[in-house]
């Protein structure tokens, strides 16, 4: 039968700290949220394509997207833009010209 006594006259249970769970359960991510957990403003144009008026990095953008659901929630795709108040703002100001293009290309 084995010798279970190490150096020294110390069973290598004398040294254990306890139990050592090596499998433990992974941790769960935060979900993503504004960090002031404030709801952000959202308009649905159609579907699930939103608006969205967002902060990152300390600067505001407003931001255009298409979302998909996946397990009940919804989440931003890559298909969209992100635009500065100034760009959004010159945005607004050709309303009326690209409104004209429009009108004479249907």
């Amino acid at each position: 039968m084995p010798n279970d006594k190490k150096e020294g006259g110390r069973s290598s249970s004398d040294r254990d700290e306890g139990p050592v769970d090596r499998n433990k359960p992974p941790e769960k991510k935060a979900k993503m949220k504004s960090k002031t957990n404030r709801k952000e403003p959202t308009w649905v144009l159609q579907g699930k394509k939103l608006v969205k008026i967002q902060e990152f990095k300390k600067k505001v953008y407003i931001d255009i997207r298409e979302f998909y659901e996946k397990n009940g929630e919804m989440f931003p795709s890559n298909k969209g833009i992100s635009l500065t108040p100034d760009v959004w703002t010159k945005l607004l100001s050709l309303r009326d010209e690209i409104n004209e293009a429009v009108r004479s290309l249907c």
